[in-house]
This record gives structure tokens, sequence and C-alpha cells, in this order.
């Protein structure tokens, strides 16, 4: 018997695996699920940090319901005005909404109520920028290529609705902040052209802010959303299994194999682990990170509004897009179209998640390539898709510049005018700007790539010629650096359509075609092709080559430093 097989003992040959047979054979005559579990629960997942940033999301999004259902013992979602007589006395005798009363009682009369509304905050926060840090992964690694179309537009999906959970909760506490970002919404709704009188009174109940609106959101916050987010989060695990996972290119992986750990026991133990950590990250950010004190505001007053009022972060580019657009207002037949508030505050982000949603078919169509793909791509690997995503970073970034020009120009004294012009330029040229350096330097990383596989790495051996000349050796790289530098696809081939048949006439889609081709010639244009077998092949026998040397490096030769101390490569 081997060293291997003493060490392993079957789980249904434990303490714990002989007890537990009786209950768990009782289920599966009932349930029929051993079958199904035996396979899923065998699945393989590969580890990388990278991947974590989903673990992330979706932790946090446990904890907003952990700590959800807590505040919802206490909190009261109505409009109704009341006099304050609790624990927080300049505001003794105020007349405030029962939802914001009930809100300053979570935060100083209820044991831990302030630390959970942290919390929940905090994890709210959390989980909107893990999925989109998550879906930046998606973008620039090509993960999101066929099959796993569908996974993405679930995730833009969860994303959308996580903005929307993320304000309603920001809107529940009716403080003169959140009721600010509310009338900033009821400006976006009513910037509708023609309807947005309408789609106001339907979502509010009659004119601004009316005595509605906290209930709606409530029942939205607390029932429909999160059961639309749990139906997608299910949708999008099984999927994730169905396709199997995505892996990095390495020695041992291939497109029809995944390499890692099995659902159980390693990785379920590991992400379980990695909810704890989650969870006592944000508890910490809770206990010593304030986070919107409700109290330093006071009770929404539609005829007040907070100075310097920010929204929450991934709101700012919608704020800041409004903020700087021109003034820009018609009046037709008695109709006044607020363009300067539709254009950018509706849009704008319409076209943002336009872009989200399309891309995936618009790149393949572009590129032709209809494969199926389960190893990730390096950013470097495709310079066109990684500057784009870059390029509209740089218009996020830009715009959130714009929704803070006033805490900007009061903090740094600078002229809000001056931050103002200098956004509204910088939205369309500074995208373009980064796109060209970043497409630069994901093609100066393809060479220098291509330049390790053909040349090997530097030994730090200085060797001196018959003449006298100095030089340092290089060598082969190992076989599995060389296999991840080598393992993407080459620069598909597409040819310039024919713009007429054999008879003269015009081709059918010639047009579209021609398009593609041109796009398809953008797409690729200056990218570095891997080298070929026969180039590798080439440079191995020259670096092999030890002719006139005084000694052969041997196999585990890896280098030395800049003083001479071997290193590992």
């Amino acid at each position: 018997m081997s060293t291997t097989e003493q060490e392993y003992t079957p789980i249904q040959e434990t303490g714990v695996g002989k007890k537990a047979a009786g209950p768990v054979g009782w289920l599966d005559d009932r349930l029929g699920l051993a079958g199904v579990a035996k396979k899923n629960l065998r699945k393989v997942f590969p580890e990388h940090w990278s991947f974590m940033l989903g673990e992330i999301a979706l932790w946090s999004f446990v904890v907003l319901l952990l700590t959800g259902v807590f505040l919802t013992f206490w909190y009261q979602p109505s409009m109704t005005e009341v006099e304050y007589t609790g624990s927080y006395l300049p505001f003794n005798g105020l007349e405030m909404s029962n939802a914001y009363k009930s809100t300053l009682d979570i935060s100083f009369d209820i044991r831990g109520g302030l630390l959970m509304r942290q919390i929940h905050h905090w994890a709210a926060a959390l989980f909107v920028a893990a999925m989109i840090v998550h879906m930046l992964r998606v973008m620039f690694t090509g993960a999101y290529r066929k099959p796993r179309e569908i996974n993405w537009l679930i995730g833009i999906g969860l994303l959308v609705l996580g903005i929307i959970e993320g304000f309603a909760g920001y809107s529940l506490p009716d403080d003169l902040l959140s009721g600010t970002g509310l009338r900033f919404v009821d400006g976006l709704v009513r910037s509708i052209p023609l309807v947005g009188s309408y789609v106001e009174f339907f979502i509010f109940g009659g004119e601004f802010p009316g005595d509605i609106i906290i209930p709606r959101l409530y029942m939205a916050h607390i029932l429909l959303i999160p059961a639309l987010l749990l139906g997608l989060i299910g949708a999008h695990m099984l999927l994730l299994i169905y396709h199997k996972h995505t892996q990095w290119a390495g020695p041992g992986r291939t497109e029809k194999n995944v390499v890692g750990y099995p659902m159980l026991p390693v990785y379920a133990a590991k992400a379980g682990g990695f909810f704890f950590v989650v969870f006592g990250f944000l508890a910490v950010m809770g206990a010593v990170l304030q986070i919107n004190p409700i109290w330093a505001y006071g009770p929404y007053n539609p005829s007040e509004v907070t100075a310097g009022s920010q929204p929450d972060w991934y709101m700012g580019f919608v704020e800041g897009a409004v903020r700087v657009f021109p003034n820009w207002e018609s009046n037709i037949f008695g109709w006044t179209f607020s363009w300067n508030v539709f254009i950018p505050g509706m849009i704008l982000p319409g076209l943002f998640l336009t872009v989200g949603v399309l891309w995936p078919f618009i790149e393949q169509w572009i590129t032709g390539d209809k494969r199926e793909h389960h190893l990730l791509e390096r950013p470097r690997n495709a310079p066109f898709r990684t500057s784009f995503i870059v390029a509209a970073m740089t218009a996020y970034g830009v715009l959130w510049i714009g929704g803070g020009n006033d805490i900007i120009a009061t903090k740094f004294h600078l002229s809000l005018n001056a931050i103002t012009w200098f956004v509204r330029i910088g939205f369309f040229v500074l995208p373009v700007v980064t796109f060209m350096i970043t497409k630069r330097i994901c093609i100066g990383l393809q060479r220098a790539d291509a330049n390790r596989i053909l040349h090997g790495y530097e030994t730090g051996v200085i060797e001196r010629s018959p003449d006298g000349g100095f030089s340092e050796r290089h060598a082969p790289l190992p076989v599995g650096d060389q296999y991840t530098l080598t393992a993407r696809d080459r620069r598909p081939a597409i040819e310039a359509p024919a713009e007429t048949d054999k008879n003269g006439v015009a081709a059918p889609h010639g047009r579209k075609a021609k398009i593609q081709a041109w796009l398809h010639k953008r797409y690729y244009n200056g990218m570095i092709d891997k080298p070929t077998v026969e180039d590798v092949h080439h440079a191995e026998e020259h670096l092999a080559e030890h002719d006139g040397h005084p000694v052969e490096l041997g196999d585990e030769f890896q280098g030395v430093s800049e003083t001479g101390v071997p290193r590992v490569h």
C-alpha cells in the first residue's frame, strides 16, 4: 500500500461519515440528490487572487441581507410627521418624518443599531465596488466570450439592480442629504420629453416629494430587488458551474480542462473562511469609519439643500455629467425640453449601459471569432479591447471630477468654472489620449514577451569575447513560461469582401462586410503575433549553443541577481 493510500480515508469510513450515513441516505431516498451532488461537489475551481473579486461581491450581499434583517425590526417606512423625543438632544421637539425618527432611534437608542447601520452601508458600497471591479476583470481578460455571453448579461443586470438597490437604501432615512438625492432623481425623471411629468406622478404618487415614496422604496428595497438579485445570483452560479470556471493559461491548462481544487472540501472551506474575512473587514469599517451621519444633516425639507451634497460614489458620474452639461433647453409648442438634464442624466448612462450589454456581440462580430474560450486572455494580448476599457474608465473618472467640482474648488482653492471647462473638454480628449497610450503600452509588452521567448532571459552572467567585448549571456525560458506566454490565438485573417458578384452586380451585404473588414483591421492594428514554432525552435537551438562559452549553464540554472546571487527565475 502506498503512502498516499495510507493517509487517505474515504469520508464514508470516517466517524462523521458513518454517523451521517443514515440521515443522508434517508434524504437521498426522498430527494434523489446524491447523483447530482456527487458530480457537482467534486467540481474543480481554479485558484487566482482575481477570482476573489466575485466572492467579495457575493459575501457583501450576504452581509447586506443579515444586517438588513436587523434594521427592519426597528425602521419605520412612514412619512407621517412626528415629534422627536429620543436621545439626540439637539433634535428634541423637532417635527420630522417617522422614517427619519426611527433611523435616529436605531442610531442612538437601539443597542448595536449604529454599528449595524454602518456595516450595512459599507457593505452596500463594497457590494457595488466589488461587482464593478469583478466585471472589469471579466472585460479585461475576455471572460465574457462564448459561451458566457448570457452570464455577462446577468452580471450587467446584477450591477444595475445593485445600484438601484443602493440608491433606494440611501434614500430611506429621509434625511436632508437623501432627500436632496431624491430630488435629483425627480429632476431626471421630469426631464424625459413628453411623458416625464406623468412618470413622476406614477413614481411619487403626485408632485415631489409626496408621502408615499419612502414606503414604496422600502418595499422595493427589502422585497422586490433582493428577490431579483437572489434569482440572478442563482442563475449566475448555475451557469458558472455549467460552463466551468475560466482559468489563466499555464502548464497543463487547456481549453478543455480546469486545474484547481474540488468544491469539497478544499474550495468550500476556503470560500467559507473568506466570508468571515469579508464580514470581519466590514465590521471593522463599521466600527471605526463613520458613514452617512444623518444627524448631521437633519430631516428633509424640500425648501432646503445640504451645502456640498454628494451622492454615493457610484452615482457620482451622473451628477458630474449634469453639472457640466451646457444649459440647453427648448420650448416647442408650449412643451419645455430640458436637454441639459435629459442628455447627461438619462441618455449618457443609457449609452454606457448599452455599450456594456452589446460589447461581447460587437467584438465577436468584428473579430469573427465564434469559438468557445475557457482560457483567459492577458489584457496586453487584446490591445484594442484593453485600451477601449481604459478610455471608458477615463471618461467615467472625468465625470466623477465634475460630480465633486464644488468640493474640489473649495478644498484646492480652484475656480469652479475652470474645473467645469476641464471636465467638458477632458471628457472628449482624455479618453482618446489614454486609449492611444494604453494601446502603445500593450503592444510594447507584446514585443517584450516575444523577445523573452526568442532571446531567453538575462542570466546575469557577463562574458568577454576574444576581441575584448563584454556581453550578457541569455538562457532559454523554462518550458512552462514559454507555454504561458504563447498560449494565445494568432491574429485571425479576414479577407476583404467582394463588392460585386460574378455578374458584376453589387454583392448583397457588401457594405456591411466592408465595414466589418475595416473594423477588423482597426481592432488588430499594431498587434504583435506570437512567434511561430519554427522561430521558437531556431531560438532554442541558438541559445543552447555554448561553443565558445567557458561553461554550460545547465538545466537548473536560473540566473543571478545584480549582486551575483543565484535567484529563482
